[in-house]
């Protein structure tokens, strides 16, 4: 498959926002958690695997992303 630099800053875009909305999700996750509020053991451990896993992916696809931009100028 050939990437085009339309499909590089999706991925950069994408990759970008799942960062900043995980992120985001973290810090309100543990200012919850700072606040004392009761939750199961569970609820703490799966929110924390989301989000570790979706951090993750975010920085797969900023970087798919920016390996396809280079791709793409190479081939310019």
């Amino acid at each position: 498959m050939k990437f085009e630099r339309k499909h590089g800053w999706l991925l950069i875009g994408v990759g970008i926002w799942n960062l900043w909305i995980w992120l985001t999700f973290a810090k309100n996750l543990s200012a919850a958690h700072s606040r004392g509020e009761q939750h199961p053991s569970g609820y703490w451990i799966a929110h924390t695997i989301l989000i570790i896993v979706d951090l993750i992916l975010g920085v797969v696809l900023g970087g798919l992303g920016i390996k396809a931009l280079r791709a793409a100028k190479k081939d310019a």
